[in-house]
């Protein structure tokens, strides 16, 4: 039998309410910058992964992630799920810039391609997410996932679903 050296891992957030409560309100590049300037709490999600800098301009996002043991999977290497989640949010916050106030979205799909292995050796992760197609109804996305030799490691698309939020009295 072997012995492991165990590890632990605490992180904290925000109430997600409170900041969810601005959404819809705000048109969705206002409500990006208001976070990344920390003016608004960042998700959960985002201190659950451990995603780093954010960047937004309209239709274009990108956040960073810096690879570590606790994304692994049981080959030793980052878990697509964690790699799939940094497309997923760079491809749906890229959507959201374009959004004004009043309209929300959801993912539809995400069809997600691996490219290469990422571990922890990997270095700084680069995932840029831009709006390839906006109608009424639906959103097209993309997001590209770097390593910092430029190297495409991941890509998704993504289709949002676009839909007015129900306004507060």
């Amino acid at each position: 039998m072997t012995q492991t050296q165990e590890r632990s891992r605490t992180f904290t957030w925000s109430d997600p309410v409170a900041g969810a409560a601005h959404v819809g309100r705000r048109g969705g590049l206002e409500l990006l910058r208001a976070m990344i300037a920390g003016e608004l709490a960042a998700p959960p999600v985002m201190h659950l992964i451990d995603m780093a800098r954010m960047e937004a301009d309209e239709g274009r996002v990108v956040v960073e992630l810096l690879p570590q043991e606790f994304h692994y999977n049981p080959l030793g290497t980052v878990h697509g799920g964690v790699l799939s989640t940094l497309l997923d949010t760079a491809a749906g916050c890229a959507v959201h810039t374009t959004l004004p106030a009043g309209v929300g979205y959801t993912s539809l799909d995400l069809n997600v391609k691996f490219l290469r292995p990422v571990t922890v050796d990997s270095g700084t992760l680069r995932c840029e997410g831009t709006v390839l197609q906006r109608g009424r109804r639906t959103a097209l996305a993309e997001a590209r996932l770097t390593d910092p030799a430029d190297r495409l490691v991941a890509h998704a698309t993504s289709t949002c679903l676009l839909f007015p939020l129900d306004q507060p009295a």
